[in-house]
């Protein structure tokens, strides 16, 4: 069971539902305790959110993610959860360069992570997750879930009986390992 969703654009909730990458960056939403994210759980449901999605912030090679997020968007009102993330580590990169370096890793434009990394304070979080599918929950939307904020809290918890990991273990462990190689040296 789990009660806690992770705001992220769709298109990038289905590259992560697709294997496509196993990773999240993440700067902090204006709703947001002082405007900053704070990792604050370690497993989460991907809520699909298209509030600051555009065509420009994924990488051309990524806009098929952006049109079946579109084809298969819920009925307004309604939210479809499928997937899940377990945090495997939290990073928080100083470095514009060390944050650039992961751009094989992930759908995200050169110009997005840029734009992130310098909003407000140079930073940004990075964050391995191992992704499971999960049995498919429908569920109302509320006024409650709404703005520019990571985190929401579900009126109730969704099952995740069954769900099976999209990455192997190792698989998994070897990226985690890429993404920490790539990052520990720009960590203080």
């Amino acid at each position: 069971m789990l009660r806690v969703a992770f705001k992220e654009w769709a298109a990038v909730c289905g590259a992560l539902a697709d294997g496509r990458q196993a990773l999240i960056i993440r700067k902090g939403g204006i709703a947001e305790v002082g405007g900053v994210f704070k990792p604050e759980y370690d497993r989460f449901w991907l809520y699909p959110t298209f509030l600051h999605q555009q065509h420009g912030g994924v990488k051309p090679a990524a806009e098929p993610y952006l049109a079946a997020a579109t084809a298969n968007r819920p009925p307004d009102g309604v939210l479809r959860f499928s997937h899940f993330a377990e945090v495997a580590g939290v990073y928080f990169v100083r470095s514009l360069d060390a944050a650039l370096s992961l751009n094989d890793l992930h759908v995200w434009s050169a110009d997005t992570i840029r734009q992130r990394f310098h909003y407000r304070s140079p930073g940004l979080y990075v964050l391995p997750v191992r992704i499971f599918r999960g049995p498919s929950h429908e569920v109302p939307e509320h006024p409650a879930y709404a703005g520019c904020k990571t985190w929401v809290e579900l009126d109730r918890a969704l099952s995740t009986e069954g769900s099976t990991p999209l990455l192997p273990e190792a698989a998994f462990a070897e990226t985690a390992k890429t993404i920490h190689d790539r990052l520990a040296e720009s960590i203080p």
